[in-house]
């Protein structure tokens, strides 16, 4: 691959050195131990939080020893997503990298671009001797993928600066400045097994081949939801033949729509060939329903040799669980009425397994005003109080709401425009970020998100805009200069 621009040559091997780290959420370990290790090695003083984040502290550049610091923050988890056929082991490979012409990508599994350009742009700009700038706080969070803990979990002193420059967005030429805040909700409900009826023989029905994304970007996009496609398909085979549910799983992240789910099924042995007709049927018209995004849609149902030592659930609990995941919501619940085309609640129907004689739900709510986020909570916990189920939901993290008369805003919009030529656009977005947590702990902050262009994060079809890392850093040094 002949990459022309100079320091985007260093990011993307630094970016493959961290790609050789485990780091998916809540297994950050390796990759915080990393970054001690490599601040040491190049003199730069650092230190790390009791859950995990780091800071590593770059000295200002001549000239610019009055200035105050500036942070730059990025996130060291990843979503851990890949195809069915993938061998990958997250907890030990390296993720492969495939260069496709301007694009780079990952071998059938998700690329950890988000965000770990940021964590390898931020290593360049440190070492760097050409770019001035004042005192930098290089902040590298945990755990943002499952719930911004690590955010949450951030001291207001454990960093110094009154500017942070977030490099989580995922659209080169476009600032963000406000994101939705957001809460997850789990559901579960105890479940009772019994023998199987006369003449009933186990079937697995899969659902997979779909898109899935990241459920804060991709929710109005329409994407068709694995889980809910199984439980539309499990209620037809229910309603024309019976069944006794034993066993379902789908879904991986709260934060991922699912792209492939499961389940294990009692029904009658003599209605097999027409159940896999009504499989089929219910196929056909799933893809037509989504055949512009996700044409490759896929619903089987065959039988299992043997039962894996599983019983079926009862009759109410096979069709109390069924009910439950066709009631629960998915996608998009509102619409801005203040800026156009921008969700304002949503909710990801995330994932359902069960497990210990137990079914667990989850869902995450996303809205970018807390009353709706409430609201949309509350209709998902009375759901399952009306199933039998219990639901326990988190304190999630608020949103960030944004401040267009920002200073910082001005500088960048201004600096923008010297360097391209042309307006950037401002926008608020329906994902979550971790700047309005660190806001809110810091106050009097002035924050802003960038970054080079990213597509399908959190799905194995993630991939980097290759030439948009080059004129993020560029817009990133001289953003620096600029701040004297």
């Amino acid at each position: 691959m002949n990459i022309k621009h100079q320091k985007t040559k260093l990011i993307l091997d630094l970016f493959e050195e961290i790609s050789a780290i485990p780091r998916c959420s809540k297994h950050e370990e390796k990759i915080c131990a990393f970054f001690l290790q490599w601040a040491e090695k190049n003199g730069l003083q650092s230190k790390k939080d009791k859950v995990g984040n780091v800071l590593i502290k770059v000295p200002a550049s001549a000239g610019y020893e009055g200035s105050g610091a500036v942070v730059i923050q990025g996130h060291m988890d990843m979503v851990c997503e890949k195809t069915a056929d993938s061998p990958h082991d997250f907890t030990k490979d390296p993720i492969r990298f495939v260069y496709d012409g301007e694009w780079l990508k990952a071998d059938r599994t998700t690329l950890g671009s988000d965000n770990g350009i940021a964590l390898a742009m931020a290593m360049v700009l440190a070492l760097d001797k050409e770019a001035v700038h004042p005192p930098l706080e290089l902040l590298f969070t945990v755990d943002e993928e499952t719930g911004l803990t690590g955010a949450n979990a951030l001291q207001a002193d454990f960093i110094e600066g009154k500017i942070l420059l977030n490099i989580d967005s995922e659209d080169e030429g476009v600032f963000t400045v406000g994101c939705a805040g957001g809460r997850d909700t789990h559901t579960s409900l105890a479940l009772q097994y019994e023998d199987a009826p006369p003449g009933f023989i186990m079937a697995r029905l899969k659902t997979g081949g779909m898109s899935g994304g990241h459920s804060g970007i991709n929710i109005n996009d329409g994407r068709a939801n694995a889980i809910k496609i199984l439980a539309r398909t499990l209620m037809q085979i229910k309603a024309e033949f019976g069944l006794r549910l034993a066993d379902i799983s789908g879904g991986t992240a709260h934060n991922a729509i699912p792209r492939d789910a499961w389940a294990d099924i009692f029904i009658p042995r003599d209605n097999f060939k027409a159940i896999e007709k009504t499989v089929a049927d219910m196929e056909e018209v799933c893809k037509h329903e989504f055949k512009k995004i996700d044409p490759d849609l896929k619903i089987s149902v065959e039988l299992q040799p043997e039962t894996m030592g599983k019983r079926p659930l009862n009759a109410v609990d096979s069709a109390r669980i069924v009910d439950l995941i066709i009631a629960l919501p998915h996608g998009v619940a509102a619409m801005s009425t203040e800026m156009k085309e921008l969700v304002e609640t949503s909710n990801n129907l995330a994932s359902a397994k069960i497990a210990n004689s137990k079914i667990d739900i989850v869902t995450s709510q996303r809205s970018s005003v807390m009353s709706r986020l409430d609201a949309l909570t509350w209709r998902i916990e009375a759901m399952a109080r009306l199933a039998g189920a219990q639901a326990a939901s988190g304190n999630g993290y608020p949103p960030w709401q944004p401040n267009l008369q920002s200073p910082l805003l001005a500088r960048c919009k201004d600096v923008y425009r010297k360097l391209f030529g042309r307006e950037p656009h401002v926008e608020v977005i329906h994902a979550g970020l971790e700047c309005g947590i660190i806001g809110d702990k810091k106050a009097g902050m002035d924050m802003i998100s960038f970054g080079p262009t990213l597509k399908n994060p959190h799905a194995p079809e993630e991939k980097i805009h290759i030439e948009s890392i080059g004129k993020i850093w560029d817009f990133l040094v001289e953003l620096l200069k600029s701040l004297k």
